[in-house]
């Protein structure tokens, strides 16, 4: 027994668990309850940064994401993060780069547009953001982060039509995180095949977003400042319980912004990536605190959509489109 339970009951405090929610049944493809993610991971050097920490602390990294968008980083960037990706066995996960936050117009950057952010303004972007999920295929990327419902009905589409490889799987991003079931549903039947939900959900609504799905929920532990700066990965065991099959994200509050990023920020991005890792790392000694039998997926799990190199087969992977409570 954890020794607080024991205190918090000779003092004839409240069962802090008497009301705790059902475990989740849920679990991965490959049964495992929960995945570490490293998001901000904008380039090669980034990811070689998280790698090299993970090993350092002895934690598998099952996916990074990246903010800035894959249409800033050139062909060969592109190459080199799937092939490290494919070896090191982990998702590699980019935005879609065209966004209306990045465009000419100002409403998406205005004090009330920041919802619009991360939508695709127009059709002239809506080509080019397709076209940068097509370019990032080609070079071996199969996760991509979306956060307009348009693009992610497109992209499924030309799944269905052979236009895009049916093991591409579709993250929706934290800028359009469902907040409530209904709209985890929508998404999930859109074709979403993980959705990032808002990190400040209480261990309650986070068991009636599991309730309705088994699609994968993508969730925060820490944030950045600008979603919240919620620090809660001494929570581990609970989101988890409750949760799985989760991905436990590790951003890091009071880190500077970084999308766009570029040469200019990577000495900085490198250094914020690998504190993160640190992060999962302290989160992981807390799980095992409270709840050792939980597992956690291995390199190269199934249903992990590594990237693929010249000449690897590719990994059929169904495309959802109705919910599987």
């Amino acid at each position: 027994m954890i020794r607080a339970i024991g205190a918090i009951q000779r003092a004839g405090l409240p069962d802090p668990y008497a009301l705790q929610p059902a475990s989740s049944e849920k679990r991965f493809p490959d049964g495992a309850h929960f995945r570490i993610e490293i998001p901000s991971v904008e380039g090669p050097r980034v990811l070689e940064a998280v790698i090299d920490a993970a090993q350092r602390y002895g934690v598998d990294i099952n996916r990074v994401s990246q903010g800035s968008g894959a249409m800033i980083l050139t062909d060969a960037d592109l190459s080199e993060m799937a092939a490290m990706g494919a070896a090191a066995g982990l998702e590699v996960s980019l935005f879609v780069g065209p966004r209306e936050g990045f465009g000419v117009g100002a409403h998406a950057r205005s004090p009330d547009g920041g919802a619009q952010f991360g939508q695709i303004r127009g059709m002239r972007q809506l080509v080019y953001a397709i076209e940068d999920v097509v370019r990032a295929a080609e070079a071996g990327i199969r996760s991509f982060l979306i956060a307009d419902l348009g693009l992610l009905t497109m992209l499924c589409e030309m799944q269905s039509a052979g236009e895009l490889p049916l093991d591409c799987g579709w993250k929706i991003s934290v800028a359009m995180a469902p907040s409530n079931p209904a709209s985890l549903l929508l998404l999930e039947r859109a074709g979403a095949t993980s959705a990032n939900i808002p990190s400040d959900v209480s261990i309650a609504e986070l068991a009636e977003m599991r309730s309705v799905t088994a699609l994968p929920i993508d969730l925060y532990l820490e944030s950045p400042d600008s979603l919240g700066g919620v620090v809660r990965g001494n929570e581990i065991a609970e989101l988890v319980g409750v949760g799985a099959p989760l991905h436990a994200k590790f951003g890091l509050r009071n880190s500077r912004p970084l999308y766009p990023s570029g040469e200019h920020l990577e000495a900085e991005a490198c250094m914020i990536a690998r504190a993160k890792v640190a992060r999962a790392a302290a989160a992981l000694e807390w799980l095992h605190r409270f709840d050792a039998d939980v597992v956690q997926s291995a390199p190269h799990a199934k249903g992990v959509r590594v990237p693929r190199t010249a000449g690897a087969a590719a990994e059929p992977v169904a495309v959802p489109r109705t919910s599987a409570p």
